[in-house]
């Protein structure tokens, strides 16, 4: 049978024969696999020294959904508690928060903490300090985003009602989750501002970098595929379309670390309005207030207040 299969097709076989993979190596033991793996982790230093903890998805996922349980309640589907113990069941909630957010800040910040320790009080004093100021805030950022929720139903004549907006807008969701995390990123609280939003980004296709300064009132409408990076500015009353970017100019390769204080995104004044697929890059690029940006247009340069783009500029 291996005769006849040379005859018949004798380049193949000598193809073959030229592409057989070389001998294995020998296969490691759990020992000697763990201790490489441990040397690399050493090596590139990616490994938490001295038990040092990542903050974990999952606890900082629980704590993003809490504090969008407390911002609009029942919109995560957290059963309502009854009105006689609402008072004792939301101090109850707002307490747990406090402990899951501290453990995941206090993880973020021993993580890049310098100090040659296994715990670090000051890292500790400063996680109780932030998460102390983060919830300060919560009745503030509740207030911007119930300004989102009723954009998005003044604007979008298929909106039913703002329950709709709130239940089920993904618009709503991914910017409720960039508010939140913006407030922690103003504060400096490592790694997890930027997990909340990756979050949002995996579950709406929005990505929002906590960094970006926004205005009230926007409205991301559909929203697939909209980027917005950390130096955008974005006024008052801005509505953005499917596929919009918001991004920066490339960059040379090996330069990018150099310009991470640099503004590289754009700004949008208030009241613009960005249809579907727009591309908009550049720190320098400025769309004036009332402009309106249409489909697929691409922009690098400046845009005058109340102009009509069709094109691209």
């Amino acid at each position: 049978m291996i005769d006849s299969l040379r005859e018949a097709a004798p380049h193949d076989v000598a193809l073959a024969a030229q592409t057989d993979p070389p001998r294995s190596a020998p296969i490691l033991s759990n020992c000697e696999l763990a201790q490489q793996l441990l040397d690399a982790y050493k090596a590139e230093g990616t490994q938490c020294q001295f038990r040092r903890q990542l903050p974990s998805p999952p606890e900082v996922a629980a704590c993003l959904l809490m504090v969008r349980e407390l911002l609009l309640p029942g919109s995560t589907g957290e059963p309502l508690p009854p009105c006689a113990v609402q008072h004792s069941a939301l101090e109850g909630r707002i307490a747990q928060l406090r402990v899951k957010l501290t453990q995941q800040l206090y993880r973020g910040l021993m993580h890049r903490c310098q100090k040659p320790v296994p715990d670090c009080d000051e890292c500790e004093l400063q996680a109780v300090k932030l998460t102390g100021q983060f919830l300060n805030k919560i009745p503030q950022l509740r207030r911007s985003v119930l300004m989102d929720v009723m954009a998005a139903y003044d604007g979008d004549p298929a909106a039913t009602g703002a329950d709709e907006v709130v239940f089920s807008y993904p618009g709503l969701r991914a910017i409720a989750v960039y508010r939140i995390a913006h407030e922690l990123w103003l504060l400096n609280a490592p790694m997890v501002p930027r997990m909340m939003t990756e979050q949002a980004h995996a579950d709406t296709g929005i990505d929002i970098h906590p960094g970006a300064r926004i205005g009230q009132a926007l409205f991301v409408d559909h929203g697939t595929g909209v980027v917005i990076g950390e130096t955008t500015q974005i006024g008052d009353r801005v509505r953005i379309y499917q596929g919009v970017t918001l991004g920066a100019l490339s960059l040379p390769t090996g330069t990018a670390r150099k310009k991470a204080q640099e503004k590289r995104h754009p700004t949008l004044e208030d009241d613009v309005i960005i249809y579907a697929n727009a591309t908009i890059l550049g720190g320098d690029t400025i769309i004036g207030r009332g402009a309106i940006i249409g489909g697929n247009s691409f922009i690098t340069e400046s845009v005058p207040p109340g102009a009509r783009v069709r094109k691209s500029v």
